[in-house]
């Protein structure tokens, strides 16, 4: 793979990741959408089948990554870190361009939500969830939870734990049995059986931080919401922003290690 194809290819996938992850995300928080309040099981198979569909687009072109917490993992398992800077790249650029593209799609939503004054307050207005846990997330806004991720409890040792244990279990999983035949990224049986894991790690271990598992899913799009110009938005909760991807990063590092150790 040339590193124009690398850098092409994780930049598509990761814009089709975030697109597809974050809009299930919108679908199920914004108010006027069709699937609002839909819950976490939705969430959680939308981000699998997101998984699923930007890792067969992006595989011809770069083994879909897609993850700088795979990259890493995948570099230590082979001890070829060449082309991680591309793939960073690529990465953080797509996941900013998907993170983009659902604001377009759900351009109507967003303006519906934001000035409701149930959600955002002002005169006459209750206390609702959305505001309780703007308040708990300490400057996070209203429609944060749409880009990236936060923690339900903030407990840095915990949430930062929790991350890691979850890139662990995804990346062990892609090293012992997802790997295509150059070893470089994502088989197509791997694509399939890592997308089944995204899911399980969403509704096994999901509930305490929202399951980033990958820093430029939580980076990128927490970025584009502090340079959008939506009303009203609130913080984007840079004190917390660090935890998703650092413990991924950890996570994947972990990982590699251990296949080394016991599968290499």
């Amino acid at each position: 793979m040339s590193s124009s194809d690398i850098f092409i290819g994780e930049t598509i996938g990761t814009a089709i990741l975030i697109l597809l992850g974050g809009g299930v995300c919108a679908a199920v928080t914004l108010k006027a959408s069709k699937a609002r309040n839909a819950g976490w099981v939705a969430i959680a198979l939308g981000w699998g089948f997101a998984v699923m569909t930007a890792a067969y687009i992006s595989t011809p072109l770069s083994g879909a990554h897609l993850n700088p917490a795979v990259t890493v993992g995948i570099a230590i398992k082979d001890g070829d870190w060449g082309n991680v800077p591309t793939y960073f790249a690529g990465q953080m650029l797509g996941a900013m361009i998907g993170a983009v593209l659902v604001w377009v799609a759900y351009y109507g939503q967003f303006q519906a939500h934001l000035t409701d004054r149930e959600i955002v307050g002002g005169p006459g207005a209750q206390d609702t969830t959305a505001k309780a846990v703007e308040a708990q997330e300490k400057g996070a806004g209203p429609v944060l939870g749409v880009f990236s991720t936060g923690p339900e409890i903030r407990h840095v040792v915990q949430n930062l734990a929790t991350e890691i244990i979850g890139t662990f279990v995804l990346l062990l999983a892609i090293l012992t049995q997802g790997l295509n035949g150059e070893g470089d990224g994502l088989g197509v049986l791997g694509v399939l059986i890592t997308a089944f894991v995204v899911v399980s790690i969403g509704l096994s271990l999901g509930g305490p931080t929202g399951y980033a598992i990958n820093p430029v899913r939580d980076l990128g799009p927490r970025i584009v919401h502090a340079l959008l110009p939506l009303p009203n938005k609130g913080g984007s909760d840079w004190s917390y922003a660090w935890i998703p991807v650092v413990g991924p990063l950890i996570g994947g590092a972990i990982a590699g290690g251990v296949y080394n150790l016991a599968f290499a």
